[in-house]
């Protein structure tokens, strides 16, 4: 199966082209435009572009889309996915409008070929209630005021990864068949979890970072909540905030309501703290000179991963694996470092020398570490392509009476 995975941002258009072969996946294609002031004229160039190449069969388009409020999920992207994109467009304005569009395209260029969205909210449908509410008024939670979660693909790839990678095939085969089957397939108990269980948290630390915890394959928390704006500090946006600091700086700084959004969207977060940039290789190139603002900045940032990770971690009561993803994640040993620092009490031992080798794929825990901790890479278009074959596999068997 040819899988075309499309990833629309607001003035950006990028796609990979994946043949899936069972387990193996192997890319084909890629490409990518920036500026874009229309997205049809540049999916009719990449569509150009894959005809020249060769590639002129495309099985199915996937798209790791954001948030459709109740509508999660993986699943075939129609009318009601559009639908369900712009009318959460208000807490996703980058990306959902874009997405609508990119899906109606699609639609009307090639209209035989399935189109399935990945929502980045999918991996956290089974999170228990206390988890994902707020304190707010009923009405408020009936008006979709509550966590939904983010970066789901990256997650449950973690997920699915680390089982592998520790010799759990169970949970690894759970983890996969999640969104066909649901959290209580591969031999699970009454209660939804395995009779030896797994706890992972993951870290995906990149331009936008968050925190979740992982009990056998299955999400039960995260750091981000209603909309990507949440959690961790991220590169420009603020993460969590006190909700009665946004009054508070419309009084004293007489702001309006758009003045307080763009602010806290687009000069927040890392670059708000330090000043300097909102690339921590910047930031920490600042902090090495002595700036103590970029200094802070990073400070502020550990400690509100150590604080997610360390919430996770009690309410499992401990951690198999602590995995760190994403640009961040991957390729800053002195960050994995102040994460992993005076934690060897609760049974995670950093090995320094492997630590500060930066390989790939690999675990970085000491040899008497009762917790392992793991680098592994992240690649969301592949977890959207691996997705959107399993989904219309699974669906191509039930109609053929299979399973």
């Amino acid at each position: 199966m040819n899988v075309l995975v499309a990833n629309l941002g607001s003035t950006s258009f990028k796609y990979r082209l994946y043949a899936i072969d069972g387990a193996e996946a192997r890319m084909l294609a890629r490409g990518g435009f920036e500026r874009v002031t229309d997205h049809g004229a540049v999916i009719d160039q990449a569509m150009n572009e894959l005809a020249v190449a060769g590639h002129k069969t495309i099985d199915a388009v996937g798209f790791k889309t954001v948030l459709g409020g109740d509508i999660t999920g993986c699943l075939l992207a129609d009318e009601k996915v559009e639908q369900a994109l712009l009318a959460t467009a208000d807490l996703a304005p980058a990306h959902n409008p874009p997405y609508a569009a990119g899906i109606r395209t699609f639609r009307e260029r090639l209209p035989a070929v399935p189109r399935v969205a990945l929502f980045e909210t999918a991996f956290y449908q089974w999170v228990p209630p206390s988890a994902h509410r707020y304190a707010v008024p009923e009405a408020w939670y009936q008006a979709g005021i509550r966590r939904y979660g983010f970066h789901g693909a990256s997650h449950k790839f973690v997920a699915e990864r680390s089982a592998e990678l520790l010799g759990r095939d169970d949970i690894a085969q759970k983890v996969r068949d999640l969104y066909i089957a649901g959290p209580q397939s591969s031999g699970t108990l009454a209660s939804g979890l395995l009779a030896s269980g797994l706890r992972v948290i993951s870290c995906h630390l990149g331009g936008s970072s968050s925190v979740t915890g992982i009990r056998d394959g299955v999400a039960i928390g995260t750091s981000m909540g209603l909309s990507p704006q949440s959690g961790l500090p991220q590169n420009n946006r603020v993460g969590d905030l006190d909700s009665g600091a946004i009054p508070c700086a419309m009084r004293r700084l007489k702001l309006s309501l758009e003045d307080v959004e763009k602010q806290l969207t687009k000069e927040s977060g890392l670059l708000g703290i330090s000043g300097v940039s909102n690339d921590v290789r910047d930031i920490k190139a600042a902090a090495d000179k002595g700036d103590a603002r970029a200094q802070l900045a990073l400070d502020v940032f550990i400690y509100s991963i150590r604080h997610w990770v360390g919430a996770f971690w009690l309410e499992m009561g401990g951690c198999d694996a602590l995995v760190f993803t994403a640009g961040i994640g991957e390729n800053n040993s002195w960050l994995r470092a102040a994460v992993c620092e005076n934690l060897a009490g609760l049974g995670l031992v950093l090995d320094p020398a492997k630590n500060a080798a930066n390989a790939t794929e690999q675990n970085l825990a000491a040899a008497d570490s009762r917790t392992q901790v793991l680098v592994i890479p992240a690649n969301e278009e592949l977890v959207v392509a691996r997705e959107t074959a399993r989904l219309l596999q699974a669906k191509a068997g039930r109609v053929n009476g299979e399973g």
